[in-house]
């Protein structure tokens, strides 16, 4: 049998060529179809608000239960105070991982590693660049308290202050129902 001649726009054999644009709109379709129902699929919910994807990624971070658990933000002339409670001051479980958590933090917080809000927030979060950069100039404590725990912070750097008090009013929006300025 001759050889049949190729088409010269796309290299493939004139007689098979029909048969390919019809396998090729066939794929396509399939794949548009399959397009519109992942776009159906992914329309039928709201994305999700940004306090469940930060209660998502502090999962990740915090091993205390947010649902379990309050934050509450307090700044001050000189800095501010974070604390972390249990809801039920009987959860013997949840206050121990709030303490471990707190005193790991308030470590990593005095050598200027912000890492774990990072993780959680996103690096754009308000204040934390210059709290990365100010663990000279930022005094971090930490201490037990009941039911919890708390984080002390101190500077006479007005920007530094600025700066931990733009970082607690965006913890306290991004974790919504789980903190609260005190």
């Amino acid at each position: 049998m001759p050889a049949t001649p190729a088409s010269p726009e796309v290299g493939i054999p004139t007689r098979r060529r029909g048969r390919w644009l019809v396998i090729a709109a066939a794929l396509v379709g399939a794949a548009t179809v399959g397009l519109g129902v992942g776009i159906a699929v992914a329309g039928d919910g709201d994305p999700p608000s940004r306090q469940e994807v930060v209660a998502e990624h502090g999962a990740r971070v915090m091993p205390f239960d947010l649902e379990a658990t309050t934050h509450v933000f307090a700044p001050d002339v000189d800095g501010g105070i974070q604390t972390v409670v249990a809801d039920d001051p009987t959860d013997d479980r949840q206050v121990d991982l709030v303490r471990d958590h707190l005193r790991a933090e308030a470590t990593s917080f005095r050598r200027g590693d912000f890492g774990d809000p990072a993780e959680v927030h996103g690096h754009d979060m308000p204040g934390l660049d210059v709290l990365d950069r100010s663990a000279p100039r930022l005094d971090v404590t930490y201490h037990d308290i009941p039911a919890g725990g708390e984080i002390r912070y101190r500077s006479d750097d007005p920007t530094v202050v600025r700066a931990l008090h733009d970082w607690f009013a965006a913890q306290v929006s991004d974790h919504g129902r789980h903190a609260t300025s005190g």
